[in-house]
């Protein structure tokens, strides 16, 4: 998809931590802590699709909970249109959620199963009191059938509808008070492959329609291809690699970017990736590896690697980042780097 022609700063996020504590002994103080983000920073321009990927527990929900103040952060700053969100009051935040929205992954758990679709819809208007009572049911009709819902199912209840029609309606609900930033959170992890397609298709024409700015947290690279401008790849609670979705893609250079790729089911032979199987485990985000976070199985892992921490090197004058050592200096064809290097 393409970009806006706007360069506007929407979201910056500035040295994001989200630890947890890790309560023990017998007066339950804080023994350690849970580094489930650990001192990000990127930012989203007004218009543009952000992804977010990464493996199960890199901390890529996290971060959309903790921009949003789900959670409240352990550190760091999170810059929305110009105002720095952790430093809102409740009640500034309550009413700063009116410009970010979230549609979450599981679309049954996320509606309350006792009210009817409109009644889910009217609750978020009533909160920000953006639609006087009696243009209310008009406006959740023509959101309904924006977002592909027929009017005449309005009253129905959740559990009367399939999973792509309730994720529907989770997003008529986020559109509902007029959103500037839209965070996805695996929002069509849970459906199946030809509804993920439609959804997709609807979220982009949503953006366009409305101007709207997406964070989009996914697992799966085959589905942020689709919609996303840049991506942002995660692992262990730190970005690894930073780039345009043609860079990333065609010229990736981080190795667990790579593995990432790799696993991505294709049906064009001459292109088709050597599959890169990753020994061991993710290692725990209370006491991660000391040096680059993925050195433990990093098949090109060399000393400096277990020392140091390697920081966000520029690879292009595009943007394109990574955090690895052997991408100090700039680009590298990894497929000539031997392993263990």
């Amino acid at each position: 998809m393409s970009m806006t022609t706007t360069t506007k700063t929407l979201l910056e996020v500035k040295n994001l931590k989200q630890y947890f504590p890790i309560k023990g002994g017998l007066f339950g103080r804080t023994v350690n802590h849970v580094k489930a983000v650990d001192d990000i920073s990127f930012h989203v321009q007004e218009g543009e699709t952000v992804s977010i990927v990464g493996e199960s527990g890199c901390g890529k929900s996290t971060t959309g909970r903790a921009i949003l103040r789900l959670d409240n952060p352990y550190a760091g700053e999170v810059i929305f249109d110009g105002e720095n969100l952790l430093g809102l009051s409740k009640a500034e935040m309550r009413k700063k959620r009116q410009d970010l929205q979230i549609i979450f992954q599981d679309p049954y758990a996320s509606l309350n199963p006792r009210q009817t679709v409109s009644q889910i819809i009217e609750e978020a208007l009533q909160i920000q009191n953006i639609v006087p009572p009696k243009e209310r049911r008009k406006k959740i009709a023509d959101l309904l059938q924006t977002v592909g819902i027929g009017t005449h199912q309005m009253d129905r209840h959740p559990h009367e509808f399939s999973g792509g029609q309730r994720q529907r309606i989770g997003i008529a609900r986020a559109l509902s008070v007029n959103p500037k930033l839209i965070i996805c959170d695996e929002a069509v992890s849970a459906l199946d492959v030809s509804i993920q397609a439609q959804v997709l298709n609807l979220l982009k024409d949503l953006q366009r329609k409305f101007q709207l700015t997406y964070l989009f947290i996914s697992h799966d690279l085959g589905v942020v291809r689709h919609i996303s401008d840049r991506i942002i790849v995660m692992y262990l609670g730190k970005i690894v690699e930073i780039a345009d979705k043609k860079s990333l893609f065609e010229n990736p250079q981080h190795p667990y970017t790579i593995a990432l790729l790799s696993a991505i089911p294709s049906t064009n032979l001459e292109k088709k990736r050597e599959r890169i199987i990753l020994k061991g485990d993710v290692p725990s985000p209370i006491d991660p590896p000391q040096g680059c976070r993925f050195h433990t199985r990093c098949p090109f892992a060399f000393d400096r690697c277990r020392a140091e921490q390697p920081g966000l090197y520029k690879v292009d004058g595009e943007g394109h980042q990574s955090a690895c050592h052997l991408v100090e200096n700039g680009q590298i064809d990894f497929s000539k780097v031997p392993s263990n290097h």
